[in-house]
């Protein structure tokens, strides 16, 4: 009888720890200064090791999420995405290798890369779509959801699983073929474009090679940190537009040279705005320019012809008869 409830007692232990090993499903694990992670978890080597149910959401850049089942998902820049573990109840569970662990993935908004060996029982959620699988296949799906809620999904590869899409309030149904790119409108399934041009997955990242790296440090004052290109550019290809000088966007052009023997001042104005829009202020001659100029030479005044004296015909008659009867003038 003892020997009979030891086994019972063996037997309902090992199904116990059988029971939390399911729950505690690992699912894989994220850098930490890659994501904020929230949910069951575990820290392990700058890693947060997924545990169960939890949410990745990723900084300013990309986050990769190394699935335990093979396979990963790349949650874009600043976007959400919750992870849950399903369970097992199959009895193939314990054989070796053992089963995959069926998951879940919803995403809030942004976008996902997910590339895995998918099964019938992973799901793919949005807020407006529900993604299940036809049939066991490797997956790679690309998916972004905008804030007016349009979804852009391409099922990318020719051996990918076909997807079936199903609305989360209603009863619409799209079949998603291998290589399909499209775009659901506000997230339904009665306004689909078809031939998708847009991409769905994360937008590309800057990246430096090793010698830009080395020739162009960041802080380095020759462009933007990380950005090799921009300190190689002229100003002219870095502004293409007519900047304003007073913007400090372009150097001001410089004063054409004085002649020899000639002064040259240089003059600035300020314009008022106040009541008087009208008015200018005094110019002011430069110093430097006055200081530096030599002395203008002595130049002659031109003489200027008196001025002729005017005669009309009254003067012009009256000496005629007075050379007549006066005898000369």
């Amino acid at each position: 009888m003892k020997v009979v409830l030891l086994k019972i007692c063996e037997l309902s232990f090992f199904f116990t720890a059988l029971s939390m090993a399911q729950a505690q499903q690992t699912i894989g694990t994220v850098g930490v200064q890659d994501a904020t992670v929230a949910g069951a978890l575990e820290v392990s080597n700058g890693r947060a090791i997924l545990v169960g149910n939890t949410t990745v959401t990723a900084r300013d850049r990309t986050a990769e999420i190394a699935l335990n089942r093979g396979g990963s998902v790349k949650v874009c820049a600043t976007s959400g995405l919750h992870l849950t573990a399903g369970r097992n109840v199959d009895a193939a569970a314990v054989s070796v290798p053992p089963v995959s662990v069926p998951l879940m993935l919803a995403l809030d908004r942004g976008a996902v890369e997910i590339q895995m060996a998918a099964t019938t029982r992973d799901v793919v959620m949005t807020p407006d779509l529900r993604f299940t699988m036809r049939g066991d296949g490797p997956l790679d799906l690309e998916l972004r959801v905008t804030r007016n809620g349009d979804t852009c999904v391409e099922n990318r590869g020719v051996q990918a699983p076909v997807l079936n899409v199903a609305d989360q309030f209603g009863d619409g149904a799209y079949e998603l073929r291998a290589g399909q790119h499209v775009l659901f409108e506000h997230g339904s399934l009665k306004e689909v474009v078809d031939h998708e041009s847009s991409s769905c997955g994360c937008p590309p990242e800057a990246t430096m090679s090793v010698a830009d790296a080395l020739l162009h440090p960041a802080g380095s004052g020759n462009g933007a940190p990380g950005d090799a290109t921009t300190a190689e550019k002229p100003a002219a290809e870095q502004h293409p537009f007519p900047a304003a000088v007073s913007a400090g966007l372009a150097p001001p052009s410089a004063a054409p040279p004085a002649p020899a023997g000639e002064v040259h001042t240089q003059v600035s104005a300020a314009l008022s705005s106040g009541g008087d829009a009208d008015s200018v202020a005094a110019p002011k001659a430069s110093e430097n320019a006055l200081a530096s100029a030599p002395a203008p030479a002595a130049v002659a005044a031109p003489q200027v012809p008196p001025p002729q004296q005017k005669r009309d015909v009254v003067h012009i008659v009256g000496r005629f008869f007075k050379r007549i009867f006066g005898g000369g003038e």
